[in-house]
């Protein structure tokens, strides 16, 4: 288990938070300052197309706060028996969704789209390998092409979108890590993503992609 990540085991009850007693939450939180101005960026824009997303001004946004664990913790829910988690942060007023992810050590995503949407991913704690494929053409089966893999270092921001192609996000280490994900639109909250087979290239629809936490609680199963 990793220190001061909140971590569900399902052979013991216990689990460990990451906010310390002698914490001051009156103290100035820059993570929530992020979460605000990442909604007021949004804001001029229609949200409904990804067109008149400023990228440049998210991804700036995004790289200048520096991770600090205290500030986010509380959102870093995870469980060392699935890949990763999903945690939602907030929304964005609809325009968005900003989710902090939690990977189990030496696991990872499958291979996936973004229904369209727009996708920057900051890293918090820890590295994570991306990998990278050409998108599926055709019907024929065939094994996907890598078109690059890259490891993502603490308080990196790497970009996605569908025309990129698609990806698969992997925790390599042997902790947990952490990573934010800002998605706008939020097509694969409401109508899912791809996910895609790495020998066939075959792909399979999952209708929704769900919260493990929203707004720093636990979701029933």
């Amino acid at each position: 288990m990793a220190v001061g990540i909140t971590v569900t085991e399902t052979r013991a009850p216990a689990t460990t938070g990451y906010l310390s007693t002698n914490i001051k939450m009156s103290q100035p939180n820059k993570f929530d300052d992020l979460v605000i101005a990442l909604k007021d960026a949004l804001g001029p824009s229609s949200g409904l197309t990804s067109d008149d997303v400023d990228l440049k001004q998210l991804t700036r946004l995004m790289a200048d706060y520096a991770s600090d664990e205290q500030e986010w913790s509380r959102y870093a829910m995870g469980d060392e028996d699935r890949p990763y988690t999903r945690n939602l942060v907030d929304e964005g007023n609809g325009k968005s969704n900003l989710l902090v992810l939690v990977w189990s050590p030496g696991k990872g995503s499958p291979i996936h789209d973004h229904g369209n949407a727009h996708c920057l991913m900051k890293i918090l704690k820890g590295d994570l390998t991306e990998t990278r494929y050409e998108f599926p053409q055709g019907e024929e089966e065939a094994p996907m092409v890598v078109k690059s893999e890259k490891v993502h270092k603490e308080n990196e921001v790497a970009y996605m979108a569908d025309e990129l192609g698609v990806h698969r996000v992997s925790n390599q280490g042997s902790d947990f890590a952490v990573s934010l994900h800002l998605y706008t639109p939020p097509n694969v909250a409401k109508g899912g993503c791809h996910t895609f087979n790495v020998n066939t290239g075959k792909k399979l629809h999952v209708k929704k992609c769900g919260y493990y936490s929203a707004y720093g609680k636990k979701l029933k199963e």
